[in-house]
């Protein structure tokens, strides 16, 4: 059986890839890694649209699964200001990661975490993630559940997934978690999905 990329420490052999992405204006210098998602020379269709259409609410983010950084590092470099977090339970992501931060000179903090457990405690004022919908449905449902609780109050959720390929799904347990969600961005089959934690 191949190890996802939720796996703490992934055993297939180390292969990179270099590549430059520019999104929104900046450009960034990555390397990508085998065994971790997504191991190919540009940002991954789904990650880059949700790069394209967030917007922050307050002034700290969240990257939950952050592979080797591409969300978390592109929204560091388009909002400088943000405080921003990224967290993955698979080691050799946060050692690419790190390296990716370095090379483009941002700062951030990484942190090894299967989804919140390092993190009791802590709200952001945005989560995003481009979900691991190889880790099955039941760790997805806990990634959302469990946002709501490290989400301030009218801090959103941003989720990216392809529609038909278990999005659908994901956006109804966010309306039934937060009691709202919206499609920000609908194309090629992907969409953005976003819920704010209300406090009715």
């Amino acid at each position: 059986m191949s190890q996802h990329y939720f796996t703490e420490n992934p055993d297939s052999e180390i292969k990179e890839k270099n590549f430059t992405e520019n999104i929104n204006g900046k450009q960034l210098s990555f390397t990508s890694v085998s065994g971790v998602f997504s191991f190919e020379n540009k940002v991954d269709k789904v990650s880059h649209n949700l790069i394209k259409n967030f917007t922050p609410t307050g002034s700290s983010i969240l990257d939950v699964g952050c592979g080797y950084g591409a969300i978390g590092l592109f929204l560091k470099a388009l909002f400088p200001a943000q405080n921003l977090t990224m967290i993955d339970i698979n080691n050799r992501a946060l050692d690419y990661t790190k390296k990716n931060a370095a090379a483009n000179t941002l700062e951030v903090e990484i942190i090894h975490s299967n989804l919140y457990d390092a993190l009791p405690g802590r709200v952001f004022d945005d989560i995003v993630s481009n979900p691991p919908f190889a880790a099955g449905k039941e760790l997805n449902t806990r990634l959302i559940s469990q946002a709501f609780e490290h989400l301030s109050t009218n801090g959103s959720l941003w989720l990216v997934a392809f529609h038909n390929k278990g999005g659908s799904s994901l956006k109804e347990i966010m309306k039934n978690t937060f009691g709202n969600v919206t499609d920000i961005d609908k194309s090629g089959g992907i969409r953005v999905y976003k819920a704010i934690k209300k406090i009715y």
